[in-house]
């Protein structure tokens, strides 16, 4: 049994030998579940959830799917703004990203996936800004590949490179993305990547790095798939710190951070330090602390405050004309 499109369907329960209990979802319907009978092949629906945003209803989701210069397949989810015609032309992206580390190039291309799952408007990514007219590529591939006896991080600054590249150049001739307002962001390791390719390429306007770690000699015994330490791999942590390398950073980076994060991998003096070394060196470049927060963030102050402050970062330095 497979979904058949427009829908995302999969078994939730097996109720008998021939019922089961299933969800369902489409790309602006949201997750309702069904009984199907499986002698009749015929289902009956259970819920009736309503769409919980409907201004944004109309957003456009697709996959898309295209390689770095290695070769390894990458994709992303690319949202546009309710309403957006191609005709329209270009717009400012905002890309955001979390990379993972892979043995083989072939895992690193599964696709993970599907287009028709609901689109679910989250205040912890980039989604609310389909709503002020950005295009958002959500999740595009930033794989870390080490193969055989090779390890991912080796080459993780040219992979990463590569992989954002090869995201920003398929925008740019999809016809969606103007090449000057593509800004990246992310959070966690997500917000470390922000802050390397702000440092190691030229591809964005600028970034947003939240509750990230940034000088790998704080994080000695390992981070992420990382097993050696320091000690182990002294050159690798070395070339991997974005706080190693901030004479490079030119375009403008907001950084983000929990005062009360207890994470181990970011503590806040992170964020704290590595905006001292960008002050320090004239970037353009600003530190919010959260009062209160951890890692992820709660309170329903801090979330709205976050998303004023990534709106303000974008519409200056990535909608501007």
């Amino acid at each position: 049994m497979h979904s058949q499109a427009p829908f995302y369907e999969r078994p939730t329960m097996m109720i008998d030998a021939n019922t089961v209990l299933m969800s369902r979802e489409s790309v602006d319907e949201p997750t309702n579940y069904y009984l199907r009978d499986l002698g009749r092949n015929d289902m009956r629906q259970l819920t009736h959830f309503v769409h919980p945003m409907p201004q944004l209803k109309a957003v456009q989701k697709s996959l898309i799917q295209y390689r770095r210069k290695d070769g390894v397949q990458l994709n992303g989810t690319l949202y546009l703004p309710p309403g957006y015609k191609k005709d329209d032309g270009p717009l400012p992206v905002l890309m955001w990203a979390y990379p993972r580390e892979f043995k083989s190039a072939d895992a690193a291309g599964q696709v993970k996936d599907s287009p028709f799952r609901f689109v679910r408007i989250s205040s912890h990514g980039a989604m609310p800004f389909l709503a002020r007219g950005y295009a958002v590529l959500d999740g595009p591939a930033m794989p870390i590949v080490g193969e055989g006896d090779r390890e991912a991080n080796d080459t993780y600054v040219a992979q990463l490179a590569d992989s954002a590249r090869a995201a920003v150049d398929e925008l740019v001739r999809l016809g969606v993305a103007d090449p000057k307002k593509v800004a990246v962001g992310g959070h966690s390791y997500g917000g470390f990547m922000t802050a390397n390719l702000l440092a190691h390429t030229d591809l964005f306007c600028c970034g947003i790095a939240r509750s990230g770690a940034y000088n790998r000699t704080l994080t000695p015994f390992g981070f992420q798939a990382e097993e050696r330490t320091l000690w182990q791999a002294a050159d690798i942590y070395a070339a991997m710190s974005p706080f190693n390398h901030v004479p490079k950073i030119k375009a403008p980076l907001l950084l983000i951070h929990g005062e009360a994060d207890n994470n181990s991998g970011t503590f806040p003096m992170q964020s704290e330090r590595f905006y001292n070394a960008l002050k320090g060196h004239g970037a353009v470049c600003r530190l919010v602390m959260l009062p209160h927060e951890s890692h992820g963030y709660r309170a329903r102050e801090s979330v709205m405050h976050v998303l004023w402050e990534m709106s303000e970062w974008l519409d200056k330095y990535a909608k501007k004309e």
